[in-house]
């Protein structure tokens, strides 16, 4: 029963994100319980964690950088090549390069885990994209924008640690000490996930209504298309590579799903609201495509 309720987890989000539109008001008062589920997703993907896992990953720091590099080439060139295929304004242009300039989410960690990829590999990737962020997010929006702007690395870091490194710390003593108790409720750990990822969505939908109902259908698809190509490019490139499947939904996942909040962030108080709109949406989306992608994956994989 609890794998069936699993796997139709890209239903529920597309269900919940529905009902979100609809209804926005039931769920916006719970925004500032977003930190809290998603510092809770983390700890449960701690718990399914060793610490073996992590020098594993750390013995192979080639897929790393290869995974680093994607990121940092594809999405701001991406971002850059289809605003202007799209005829899209300055504004929407210098929101989607933001997009495309800055590091990998940790929304990717969940979805990762959610896909059955390497979640170690996940959250080391996201590290070490936050950090290189501090030099490559400015450079890159000079570069195609003309403009630079300086990233809040010290707010980002401790964000990092606060919601990603802590609680997956604790979750992986956690294992450590009751590894054969948690075996035991592991299938409920991806229920609990995936419960959380679902409010996570429904709520960023609903903060996002606004947005969503006035942009034009091309800007929706222009930034679709944004975060199918950091999919699609990360997953067939390392596979060109002679990857295996997990390691190839790992990174795919990781170069497709940005940290679209800081581009919002960055768009606002640097540019105008029209340019931190490509960065609303996306933090919509990549969740949605990514909970989709995950459920496939994760079915098809079983």
């Amino acid at each position: 029963m609890i794998h069936r309720i699993n796997a139709l987890f890209p239903l529920w989000a597309l269900f919940f994100s529905l009902l979100a539109y609809q209804m926005p008001a039931y769920f916006i008062p719970y925004k500032a319980h977003i930190s809290t589920l998603l510092i809770a997703v983390m700890f449960f993907m701690g718990v399914t964690l060793r610490l073996e896992d992590f020098t594993r990953v750390l013995k192979s720091p080639r897929i790393i950088a290869i995974t680093v590099g994607l990121q940092f080439f594809i999405m701001p060139l991406a971002a850059f090549l289809l605003s202007k295929l799209f005829g899209f304004s300055t504004e929407l242009l210098i929101g989607m390069v933001l997009v495309g300039a800055v590091s990998g989410g940790t929304a990717s960690n969940v979805i990762t885990y959610l896909a059955k990829g390497d979640v170690a590999l996940s959250i080391t990737m996201t590290t070490m994209s936050t950090l290189l962020s501090v030099v490559a997010t400015p450079l890159l929006t000079l570069l195609y924008v003309g403009q630079k702007v300086p990233v809040p690395a010290q707010s980002m870091l401790m964000s990092i640690l606060e919601m990603v490194i802590v609680p997956v710390v604790l979750g992986v003593v956690a294992n450590y000490f009751l590894s054969r108790r948690i075996a035991r409720i592991e299938p409920y750990l991806a229920t609990f996930s995936m419960v959380a990822i679902v409010c996570i969505i429904a709520i960023v939908v609903a903060l996002n209504r606004q947005n969503i109902a006035t942009v034009g259908m091309m800007t929706i698809l222009g930034i679709m298309l944004h975060n199918l190509s950091g999919l699609m490019s990360g997953y067939w490139i390392t596979k060109w590579l002679g990857y295996d499947r997990r390691i190839c939904k790992t990174v795919a996942i990781e170069v497709g799903m940005q940290n679209s909040g800081l581009a919002v962030a960055l768009a606002m108080k640097y540019f105008t609201p029209l340019s931190a709109l490509p960065g609303a949406i996306f933090s919509v989306w990549h969740n949605i495509s990514g909970a989709l992608l995950a459920g496939y994956w994760a079915k098809r994989d079983r």
